[in-house]
């Protein structure tokens, strides 16, 4: 393998994104090899006969689910009739990768360090369709590679990736390959068929039932006896084996015509290699997956965009309170009568009615404490993402940290919403404190287990098992509500927020307002400078999620993060004196709109999305992006209300 090319700048970026890769292995101790390792991703050493317990001579190749960018239901390895590992132990997963539908499950596929294996047999598949049950496995295989099912194999905690040229001779590393593909009845090559020209055949599937798998090592130089594994690379093949007791993985590909019938038998194998790369190191071996990803250079676009919009922003803001505030009060301040007040308009006249408490108070308040709630839960949990403790090879992190964190933050929560409500004048308490603890929960809870009823229908891995179910119901009775008791136990016991100023008797008359002082339009206007600063970021997150591509720029998404609330802020802080200055002392829920609306423009682009960017198929599938969208939209709705 030929050394690699200097990385640009924007990829040398990327690489401090993944802070604990990093670390690994890399400093030094009071003892050779005695690094700081964070928990599950030591690195482990190879040697060709093992030696003791600190050098292991057995590979293990792992399985995860199979997924499809034309399906939103994955599988696991064992729904499929593929080759089964006879023994071995299964990892463990933690919450984050069981919320995601990751089934990680040994494989029949087991290699030792350094040892070269051509054309090896994993097992033979027959299939008579002629019986009813292999007639029903083959059909499902014959539907996963219509829909372009991928493979995903792990070896070492490292994706086993298939690369391969894509436009401007740049090179893709897919962290998965193709069960097959499959040529139309028109003679159109689908997916992976394009691959080969010996794909031909019309309305026929093609299955890869081969792999010749490359693992690049990096012999440890110091200290530690052996290798570590740095790459894991393979190339899918399709064989008709002549002699299927004793393959040589030669001859035609191995076509399953869509009308055929009698005995079909399909034989697995596998070749393996080793290669030793001396330019990558065991704690950079993630960059050359992360670096053949593209667009980085947008991120600098996006992020160059939201700088534009948040300058724009600060300067009215700026100008707003340095210019007019600052000419009104001295204006005021210089009234020698109140009859020359009278004769004033704008926002000194509404300001015995600015403190009136909002209609639905004790709603407003339950969405300002769970968008509490969510926001602080967002910043810490992209701050350690930043960190590195959430990168790509630490699985199921993300998620296991944001549904902790979220469980206790329910004190803030109860806190905010009790202090708001309480300076709105509420006396309910109790209801407060319960609609803060289950309503927004709630209605995600009911749309999550109304999701989790069609992937249990559909037979696939992404279905939560009952067991977790119960143990975030757990979390959530046993854990949040109580915090979120607490805190709202403290925000009812301080006293109600004092207002500047006395509270008329009697509401002022609201003149006839203009068209954009308006509720609606106002609210309209409010949500598009907070949307402009996110749209390209929210690409590439909704490309992660339903396209099942890595996302690993949190560096980014942490600046953009702080970009979207500095720009709700100020645009919530621009349209509420434009409001005031109207006569119009409604402003409280309004101000909550006025930046709650980007969920609304997110859901517009969620659906300009499904329509322009994903080919999913099927009525389940639809069901599941619009369900877990809605989630989404929810959820940032009252984050960015709340600012």
């Amino acid at each position: 393998m030929s050394s690699r090319p200097p990385a640009s700048p924007p990829a040398q970026g990327s690489r401090l994104l993944l802070l604990s890769l990093l670390l690994l292995g890399t400093v030094p101790g009071p003892r050779p090899g005695s690094a700081f390792y964070l928990p599950g991703l030591a690195p482990v050493n190879f040697c060709a006969e093992e030696k003791s317990n600190e050098c292991k001579a057995d590979i293990e190749l792992f399985v995860n689910r199979l997924d499809s960018v034309e399906s939103v239901l994955p599988y696991e390895y064992t729904a499929f009739d593929f080759c089964q590992a006879s023994e071995g132990k299964r990892p463990s997963e933690n919450l984050g990768q069981v919320l995601f539908g990751e089934r990680i499950e040994p494989s029949p596929y087991k290699f030792t360090f350094n040892k070269k294996e051509t054309c090896k047999l994993v097992c033979t598949k027959t299939y008579n369709t002629e019986k009813a049950e292999d007639k029903q496995k083959l059909d499902f295989l014959k539907k996963s590679m219509l829909l372009n099912y991928q493979h995903h194999w792990i070896v070492d905690n490292m994706p086993v990736t298939w690369c391969y040229e894509v436009e401007d001779s740049q090179k893709f590393c897919n962290p998965g390959f193709p069960i097959g593909c499959y040529i139309t009845d028109k003679g159109h090559a689908k997916d992976a068929c394009v691959i080969s020209s010996e794909f031909h055949e019309r309305d026929t599937f093609y299955i890869f039932n081969h792999v010749d798998i490359k693992i690049y090592y990096h012999v440890v130089e110091t200290g530690s006896m052996g290798a570590r594994l740095v790459a894991a690379k393979l190339e899918p093949k399709s064989f008709k084996h002549t002699h299927i007791d004793k393959p040589d993985c030669s001859g035609p590909a191995m076509d399953i015509s869509n009308k055929a019938s009698g005995e079909i038998k399909i034989a697995y194998t596998y070749s393996i290699s080793f290669e030793e790369e001396k330019n990558i190191r065991w704690a950079s071996r993630w960059d050359y997956i992360l670096e053949s990803m593209p667009h980085t250079h947008i991120q600098w676009f996006s992020i160059m965009n939201s700088l534009v919009i948040v300058l724009f922003l600060s300067g009215m803001v700026a100008m707003i309170m340095l210019r007019t505030l600052h000419k009104d009060i001295a204006r005021y301040n210089q009234m020698d009568s109140t009859e020359d007040a009278q004769e004033e308009f704008g926002w000194k006249l509404v300001h015995g009615d600015i403190f009136r408490p909002p209609r639905k108070g004790m709603l407003l308040s339950v969405f300002l404490g769970s968008g509490t709630q969510i926001l602080i839960m967002t910043f810490v949990t992209l701050f350690f993402a930043c960190l590195g403790f959430l990168s790509p090879a630490n699985r199921g992190a993300l998620m296991t940290c944001a549904v902790v964190l979220w469980v206790l933050l329910g004190t803030p929560a109860g806190y905010v919403a009790a202090r708001f409500y309480k300076s709105f004048g509420g006396e309910k308490w109790k209801t407060n404190v319960l609609l803060t603890s289950f309503l927004c929960p709630g209605i995600v809870f009911a749309d999550f287990f109304i999701m989790n009823l069609i992937l249990w229908g559909e037979g696939s891995s992404a279905a939560i098992p009952f067991g977790t179910l119960v143990a975030i119901l757990a979390l959530w009775f046993c854990i949040s509500v109580p915090l979120t008791f607490i805190g709202a136990y403290f925000g009812f016991k301080k006293n109600a927020i004092e207002h500047p100023v006395r509270t008329n008797q009697i509401p002022r008359q609201i003149p006839e307002q203009s068209f954009y002082t308006k509720p609606l339009p106002g609210i309209i206007m409010g949500g598009i400078l907070p949307f402009g600063c996110i749209f390209i970021q929210l690409f590439f997150i909704l490309n992660s999620i339903w396209s099942h591509q890595m996302y690993y720029m949190f560096g980014f998404l942490f600046l953009v993060f702080i970009i979207l609330v500095i720009t709700c802020s100020e645009a919530t802080i621009l349209l509420c004196y434009f409001h005031l200055c109207a006569e119009d002392y409604h402003w409280q829920w309004r101000s909550f709109l006025t930046s709650g609306f980007t969920a609304v423009y997110f859901l517009i682009y969620a659906i300009h999305y499904f329509f322009s960017k994903l080919q999913i198929t099927g009525t389940a599938s639809t069901i599941l992006y619009f369900g877990y969208t809605m989630i989404m939209v929810l959820i940032f709705f009252l984050f960015t209300g709340k600012m």
